[in-house]
């Protein structure tokens, strides 16, 4: 054995899962500790921990291999700004060596020949995958209740548990990477948000994510659910390593993707320890009327008086607009969701009924087999409201209400440079508790949607504990491309705070 692998050996083994990505590159680059050992080490906790059903899929081999070449690149001094570090996918995301199913039965076995341009760029850091994340179907959900597949260790689809009371949801539709990462089975994960799906899991599971500016990333891989508004990101434990991956994660990506957006490449690391002396925080005052529930509430007060003790000043503004995102929302995303999924038909890919009389029953039989509840009601809505005599009435209408409700955000950045309130209006709810109630799922998304349909970067960072000593996240958001000025504020908060560090019992 090498010298560099007799002092990675020697590496406190127990606690590799409670260190951050950060930590573990730096361990990974000292050659204190080994890429395999690492990926060893999260495959037996994932093992472990499958009551949880956080993971969809593993490839144990194509994980190793990875791992093992991450090794020879430390050993040559070539490694990437994530050489060796491992970390899981959502299953939204396209991945040559394991299978990508949305968390659909319309997908159930398929591989693709390629990797999500998301995927690719993390493997050139030299990040290592450890899997396949739980999601809700096409991520449609709030809840992590939707995934019409099994996760490991079940022999059918089961709702992913939070790991800080199993009885309750992680918040969806990026629940298992949430999850995962607050249960330590993986360092760190990716995550898609279209209406608030890497915000509000973050939050519900105490950890931290971003969803940076629309374009920011590339889509190319990213199983469509409303194309102009799914965007990727990351999910960690802190500001400082959701830096370090969106650095790698963003960039343009114009042959394969005419959304993303030709920008310079950017270190957002470099300005974390910025002083926030002088920040202006808006705070909506819409954001904390009397559908905000005592103790999320409580949670939020409590940050903001730190923020001001770190030399914040808070500033009221109004998005006037608010409640209509609820609507507006509601319109746009089933109708690209109802274009997007016609692709599934049975006739190239996926799920195919097995008996039918034509053409026109196959695709019928196949749409009625494949496809969940919920992503059957936003396709009908969606379809709905782009038919004739609808369109106008509808999606029109709702086209020119986010336009307003963009125009609202850039009043208010004239009087602040970031703004801050709640994730969501509660703390993560009961499995069950609004399975039979979908509209209570989707006004529950009512503080993440607007930041969403203006296209704006968001995040989510935990500052403490609420009802059933459940977490609580704040929603940060700032103006188009001011990511490092989110990151910046969350790291400074996090500093000078502990709550991001906490974990589950029995973790």
């Amino acid at each position: 054995m090498s010298a560099a692998m007799d002092r990675a050996s020697a590496a406190p083994q127990a606690d590799l899962h409670d260190l951050s990505v950060t930590q573990l590159a730096g361990m990974l680059r000292q050659r204190q500790l080994s890429a395999v050992e690492a990926a060893q080490h999260f495959l037996a906790r994932i093992r472990a921990h499958q009551p949880l059903g956080a993971f969809l899929a593993l490839n144990e081999d194509a994980t190793m291999s990875q791992a093992r070449a991450a090794d020879a690149r430390l050993a040559a001094g070539t490694g990437g700004a994530l050489e060796g570090v491992p970390l899981a996918h959502k299953d939204i995301f396209v991945t040559r060596d394991w299978p990508s199913t949305a968390g659909s039965k319309m997908l159930s076995g398929y591989r693709s020949p390629f990797d999500a341009t998301v995927v690719a760029k993390l493997k050139d850091a030299g990040a290592v995958t450890l899997g396949k994340l739980n999601c809700d179907e096409f991520a449609m959900g709030s809840s992590n209740e939707n995934s019409a597949q099994s996760p490991l260790g079940f022999t059918a689809p089961e709702p992913v548990k939070n790991p800080w009371d199993v009885s309750r949801v992680p918040g969806g539709s990026s629940g298992g990477s949430a999850a995962a990462v607050a249960a330590r089975l993986t360092p760190a994960a990716t995550g898609t948000d279209t209406g608030g799906s890497i915000r509000q899991p973050a939050s519900f599971c105490g950890i931290t994510g971003i969803k940076p500016t629309y374009g920011r990333a590339s889509r190319y891989g990213m199983i469509a659910f409303a194309s102009s508004l799914d965007q990727a990101g990351p999910m960690a434990r802190s500001a400082q390593d959701c830096a370090l991956l969106l650095s790698a994660m963003c960039g343009a990506d114009p042959d394969r993707d005419s959304t993303s957006l030709d920008l310079p490449d950017e270190d957002f690391s470099r300005p974390l320890n910025d002083s926030i002396e002088g920040l202006r925080i808006g705070i909506p005052k819409e954001f904390f009327g009397a559908g905000l529930s005592a103790d999320v509430r409580a949670a939020l007060e409590a940050a903001l008086k730190e923020y001001e003790q770190l030399g914040a000043k808070l500033v009221e503004i109004s998005l006037p607009r608010t409640e209509l995102s609820i609507p507006v929302y509601y319109i746009i995303a089933p109708a690209e969701a109802s274009s997007n999924l016609s692709r599934f038909d049975g006739v190239k890919f996926g799920h195919r009924a097995a008996h039918y009389t034509d053409l026109a029953d196959m695709y019928q039989k196949t749409r009625s087999e494949g496809f969940g509840d919920e992503v059957k009601r936003r396709i009908m809505i969606g379809t709905y409201v782009l038919s004739h005599g609808y369109y106008d009435a509808y999606y029109l209408q709702a086209q020119k209400i986010r336009r307003m409700i963009a125009d609202d955000f850039q009043q208010a950045f004239a009087l602040c440079d970031l703004i801050a309130g709640p994730v969501a209006p509660t703390v993560a709810w009961k499995i069950g508790e609004k399975s039979a109630d979908p509209v209570a799922n989707y006004l529950a998304d009512i503080f993440t949607l607007p930041a969403s349909l203006a296209g704006l970067p968001g995040m989510s960072l935990p500052v403490g504990f609420g009802a059933a000593s459940m977490p609580v996240g704040m929603q940060l958001i700032g103006n188009y491309f001011s990511e490092s000025r989110l990151l910046n504020a969350a790291h400074r908060f996090q500093s000078a705070t502990d709550w991001h560090s906490r974990k589950p019992a029995g973790i």
